[in-house]
């Protein structure tokens, strides 16, 4: 297979790479998907050898992202992710605890969207400031 890739499309595609082997295998511990690992080390390697070594480090024989790029801002990219998601979750979450708490239809889905976006205006107000546990 022969992708043609500017040097910038290619750096994007590293990002994109980087940020998917995360999302499958940050939370994994030892049961990690290795072919993903894999892949992301033969695109670092790439990068390593057109022009880019700085974003690659060879660490006991194999190739990660260097220290620079983990650091160089992908990690905010990631959190800005793992924020949205954790508040469209939170606010459906609630939503249908709600909506079940008070005997309505759960596929009523005006009713769902209506109260989760009353949740999401309330966490773009004030976060998780207002939020409180019953334990």
């Amino acid at each position: 297979m022969d992708i043609q890739l500017s040097m910038k499309e290619f750096r994007h595609l590293l990002d994109l790479v980087y940020i998917g082997n995360w999302i499958l295998n940050s939370t994994r511990g030892n049961d990690r998907f290795e072919e993903y690992d894999l892949l992301q080390e033969k695109f670092f390697a790439l990068a390593a050898q057109n022009g880019l070594p700085e974003l690659a480090e060879n660490y006991f024989g194999h190739i990660f992202p260097s220290r620079a790029y983990e650091e160089g801002g992908i990690h905010d990219a990631i959190a800005d992710y793992e924020d949205a998601v954790f508040f469209d979750i939170l606010a459906e979450e609630l939503a249908r605890r709600d909506m079940s708490e008070e005997h309505l239809n759960p596929n009523d889905i005006d009713e769902l969207t209506a109260r989760m976006d009353s949740y999401m205006a309330e966490f773009e107000m004030n976060g998780i400031e207002n939020i409180s546990l019953n334990i």
